[in-house]
């Protein structure tokens, strides 16, 4: 499964979606008209993508929490939509190591963030990281 791409694909498709502010199905539709995707990778995407959207308030509540100082509004919309994905792997997709989701949000904003994104993206999912981990142990 090409997960990576699928993950760089979903960033490109929220981020679309919170320029327009429209994250209607249509919008994710128009997006893969546009895209050259396995199967697998659109049906990781798409899973995501419901994902985010039943659980978008939530995702952003706590994300909210490890901003120091920062709104969700604040920030760029590249790394806000690295951080929902991030989030969302890590709270809702258990089959993805939380290591590996974090380092995935990291190799993602090298690539398509600025310089230091990285650092931020970082310390906001290794926040959140240990708030779930956490939170598993008292459960």
């Amino acid at each position: 499964m090409g997960r990576k791409l699928a993950r760089a694909s979903l960033m490109k498709c929220l981020y679309m979606m919170e320029v327009t502010q429209d994250f209607s199905q249509n919008q994710l539709d128009l997006f893969f008209e546009n895209q050259e995707l396995k199967a697998d990778e659109i049906e990781y995407v798409k899973k995501c993508y419901d994902i985010f959207l039943t659980q978008k308030e939530n995702i952003d509540d706590l994300i909210l929490q490890f901003l120091e100082g920062w709104s969700i509004t604040r920030l760029a919309k590249i790394d806000l939509s690295i951080l929902r994905i991030a989030v969302c792997e890590m709270r809702f997709i258990k089959d993805v190591p939380i290591e590996v989701t974090i380092n995935e949000a990291i190799n993602i904003s090298k690539q398509y963030s600025t310089e230091d994104s990285y650092r931020f993206i970082n310390g906001v999912l290794g926040g959140i990281a240990k708030r779930l981990q956490e939170d598993s142990l008292m459960e």
